[in-house]
């Protein structure tokens, strides 16, 4: 056999095997069927894609705890300082704590918050957070509905079993050096799943998501004029942020960008789907929660469970979605606990 035959044949050997490799690869990578959903006309490229074996099933939740007969004595009257849940009878309030120990603490039980022999002791700072906790959820109950709708949140819809939540975020450090150049302006950094993987600024959240903002229409990809004027322009610097939030956003819900916004109109209102008004009042409703209920319990909290800065953990939209465009799938276990209800 010549030479060149004997080298043609050593590289199809070459390019079969490396196709097999590929073949068996792309077998073991195989994405399930996908689920696709038209958001919008056809043509705007408005489709969402979904994979179904990413979802929370009903399954996958802990169970609901039976319900117990209405009446008896008040908690508030039987036990010593029961701030939040007093006005549940006994019996109600005995089955509320269960369920938050499950969600909450199921290895620890309740000595994670309680001393053992004095129920009512304020000495872990564990008590003082959860009793803050409990008031977050029935204001996010009552005050939010816009967002949360008749479905609600419970401790377990950002806790999923673990004392603290997977999903939280504490203000980034300022990597600024004092007559230094190579400031990064906290973007430029890579493997930060925040902002998608991106060059784009990895803490959006301090601008937008920290405290209540009088105008959530500073968040704009999209100046309206030639340049940036009038009461509300926008620069580059702005256009990163709020790119960056948006990215966060879609990473979060497990969405696109056109599960909100029309593909042919982004800054559009009018032509934008309808949930792109519950993501504003999403929005709205975490600073809202980050500034009356998590950035005043920093003080509470010893050294490790603080931020490099001293601030306390605070929420976003990761917190509670955790990859679905509805927490837990639209599981409705709020409904099922009236102590988390206003």
């Amino acid at each position: 056999m010549s030479k060149s035959l004997i080298t043609r044949a050593a590289s199809a050997t070459r390019s079969l095997a490396g196709s097999l490799v590929l073949l068996f690869l792309a077998a073991g990578c195989e994405l399930p069927p996908m689920d696709s959903t038209q958001q919008g006309y056809r043509g705007t490229g408005m489709v969402e894609i979904d994979n179904p074996e990413s979802k929370v099933t009903t399954g996958d939740l802990p169970a609901i705890a039976p319900a117990v007969p209405a009446g008896g004595p008040k908690a508030g009257d039987l036990y010593q300082n029961v701030q939040v849940l007093g006005d549940l009878s006994v019996a109600e309030f005995t089955r509320t704590m269960a369920a938050m120990t499950e969600w909450v603490a199921p290895e620890e039980g309740c000595n994670y918050c309680h001393v053992g022999g004095n129920l009512a002791s304020d000495d872990i700072y564990t008590k003082v957070v959860s009793r803050r906790m409990l008031q977050m959820t029935r204001g996010i109950n009552e005050v939010h509905a816009s967002h949360v709708g008749e479905t609600g949140v419970t401790c377990y819809t950002c806790h999923r079993g673990k004392n603290v939540p997977e999903y939280i975020w504490t203000l980034a450090e300022d990597e600024r050096t004092p007559n230094v150049l190579g400031w990064n302006a906290k973007q430029n950094r890579a493997g930060v799943a925040d902002n998608g993987f991106t060059s784009l600024p990895y803490d959006p959240f301090e601008r937008y998501l920290e405290t209540r903002m009088d105008d959530l229409g500073n968040i704009r990809v999209a100046a309206t004029t030639a340049l940036p004027a009038g009461s509300n322009p926008s620069n580059i610097k702005d256009t990163e942020e709020t790119y960056a939030l948006m990215m966060h956003l879609s990473q979060s819900l497990g969405v696109n960008c056109t599960f909100c916004h029309n593909s042919r109109a982004f800054a559009s209102w009018e032509e934008s789907a309808p949930t792109r008004t519950t993501a504003w009042h999403g929005l709205g409703m975490v600073q809202s929660v980050n500034e009356l209920y998590l950035g005043p319990l920093a003080s509470a909290l010893p050294a490790e469970r603080q931020g490099p800065t001293g601030d306390g953990p605070k929420v976003n939209c990761q917190s509670c979605h955790q990859g679905q465009n509805k927490p837990l799938g639209g599981a409705a276990m709020a409904k099922h606990y009236p102590g988390l209800n206003p």
